[in-house]
């Protein structure tokens, strides 16, 4: 049995995508959701899909024992960002060298880094004329999205794509990709 941690600030549509991905798959197991957000919709989707879920103060996320010793009390094998807006703690990077992964909605290097996430990615996209977006699927490391990439997928732009019309073809990628990656992770 192999056991996820996913972490989440906003919507929860990668999670949701992910369980019913692993839905019928039992040697995987979403452990737990931890989120840093008391508003975000991924709590809703945690109740429906009966899975747990913690919520975590910026300052219990940047606690190294709270965290450290929840995800531990799980067992976690595999820690993975789905839409979750805060810098990962050094400390966790270490203690879970090459198991914590993120998904970023532009083919990295591009439009990466502090403060690029969700529609801040996409318009800035667009405002550079790109033919092509993408996701980028890669490892956490102690910096923002420089971490190894392990996969990318591409899809093309065309001019009149707004940065709306570009999130839609972005997530559709994420959809159809990150789950089938994370397996693939896991069975490494």
């Amino acid at each position: 049995m192999k056991n996820i941690a996913l972490l989440a600030s906003g919507a929860g549509s990668n999670v949701q995508n992910i369980a019913h991905y692993f839905a019928n798959k039992p040697e995987v197991r979403i452990s737990l959701v931890i989120t840093n957000n008391p508003n975000a919709g991924v709590i809703e989707k945690c109740k429906n899909l009966d899975i747990p879920l913690i919520y975590l103060s910026k300052a219990g996320f940047l606690n190294e024992n709270t965290l450290l010793n929840t995800l531990n009390g799980f067992s976690i094998d595999l820690i993975v960002l789905a839409g979750f807006l805060l810098k990962i703690p050094d400390t966790l990077v270490q203690a879970f060298p090459n198991k914590i992964v993120n998904i970023h909605p532009a083919l990295l290097p591009k439009f990466g880094g502090k403060g690029m996430y969700g529609m801040h990615v996409h318009r800035a996209v667009k405002e550079a004329g790109e033919t092509a977006s993408g996701i980028t699927i890669h490892y956490v490391n102690e910096h923002y999205d420089q971490g190894g990439v392990i996969f990318q997928a591409k899809t093309a732009l065309n001019k009149q794509d707004t940065p709306e019309d570009i999130a839609k073809k972005v997530q559709a990628l994420e959809a159809l990709h990150f789950p089938a990656t994370i397996e693939k992770l896991l069975d490494a």
